[in-house]
Order: structure tokens, then C-alpha cells, then sequence
């Protein structure tokens, strides 16, 4: 039964072997979708293409529907699982940054070690920028750091937050995700339409 290492099942000095296949796995799968490409993640924010969106959709039903499943398999103890910590408001800010970085930059800094890792010059050029942003961030930490403790909720989920079972949240996200899939692809088919009645125009 899962998690392994805090079930003791295998030792903490795996840590790093399993990042490493895991990371791996997370870069090959982020190269094969397309995330390595400035315009593509871009995309998603100009209408054009939304693969973006759709890959961490599937990811996350995915990852949601087969917890549920090892959960009730008994494969994996949920109780044991690592929920990261909730801090409101500074995860909206931080959002919210995330998303301007998106669209200025075309990458997030995963995607971004992709592109470097393919070697596109847009992907070191963004990697440079977060390294000095990292860099920056550190030095100033001093002058926001009530801000960033802020907000604090616990280790708490959606399904806490409205009381409502984690089976019912799966199920939400299952629908919205359809729903998100359908609309994207109808606002592609408009702007790949209109963006080729231009071109003759």
C-alpha cells in the first residue's frame, strides 16, 4: 500500500532515483505535447490553441480518478498523501504572476527546461529571466514575508472547503473538463477560420 516511503515499503534513499524517473517522464511527456514551444503555450491565451489546456486537464483527471481507484482498491492510504499547504491570497498573486509569465514569456519554468532542453534560444532566454527573478525574490523575501505566510488555510482540499465528498469533486471536475474541451474547440475552429479569411483578404 501506498505511498511507499512513508509506509516504509521502500527507504527514503529512493528519493531522488524516483524524481529523477519521474522527472524524466514529466519532460518527455511535456516535449511530446507540445509545451516546449513558446506558441503553443501562448495559444492558449490568444485563442488559437488550447493544447495546453488540455493536457493538464487530462492530467488532472487522470491523477484525480485513479487516486479514487487506488484508494478504494486499497493500494494507496489518501490519509498519508502530501497535501501542499494553503495560503490564500499570496497563492492568488502568485497566480495571477504565473499567468502574466505565461503570456509575456510563452513558458513556466518547467516548460521552459524543455525548451532548453531541445535547445531553443527563447527557452534560455525565459530560464535566465527566472534565475534572476529566483535571485531577486530571494534578496527582497524579507520586505513581503508576512504576506507570503498570509492567508494560511491547512493542508486542506476543494472537497474540505465545501464539504462535499472527494468522489463528487472528481465528478465536477470530470464535467467541467468536457465542457472546457468542447468550448475551446469551437473557439479554435472561430479563430483558425478567422485568422484564414484574413490572410485572403
Amino acid at each position: 500500500m501506498g505511498p511507499l516511503i512513508p509506509q516504509g515499503i521502500i527507504t527514503g534513499q529512493w528519493d531522488f532515483v524516483i524524481a529523477l524517473l519521474i522527472g524524466t517522464a514529466f519532460g518527455f511527456i511535456l516535449e511530446s505535447s507540445g509545451f516546449s514551444s513558446s506558441r503553443n503555450i501562448a495559444g492558449v491565451f490568444y485563442g488559437y490553441n488550447f493544447v495546453v489546456l488540455r493536457v493538464f486537464f487530462t492530467a488532472m483527471i487522470v491523477a484525480m480518478v485513479g487516486l479514487l481507484y487506488f484508494n478504494y482498491l486499497g493500494w494507496i492510504e489518501m490519509d498519508m498523501v502530501f497535501v501542499l499547504p494553503t495560503y490564500l491570497a499570496p497563492m492568488i498573486l502568485g497566480g495571477f504572476i504565473m499567468g502574466l509569465g505565461f503570456v509575456i514569456g510563452g513558458f513556466c519554468p518547467g516548460t521552459s527546461y524543455t525548451a532548453c532542453a531541445i535547445g531553443k534560444l527563447d527557452g534560455f532566454a525565459f530560464l535566465g529571466g527566472f534565475i534572476i527573478g529566483v535571485f531577486i525574490f530571494a534578496e527582497a523575501f524579507p520586505l513581503f514575508e508576512n504576506f507570503y505566510y498570509s492567508g494560511y488555510m491547512g493542508n486542506i482540499t476543494i472537497g474540505e472547503v465545501f464539504n462535499i465528498s472527494n468522489e463528487l469533486v472528481t465528478f465536477i471536475f470530470v464535467i467541467v473538463a468536457i465542457v472546457a474541451f468542447y468550448v475551446t474547440w469551437l473557439i479554435e475552429k472561430k479563430v483558425r477560420k478567422n485568422r484564414t479569411e484574413s490572410k485572403f483578404e
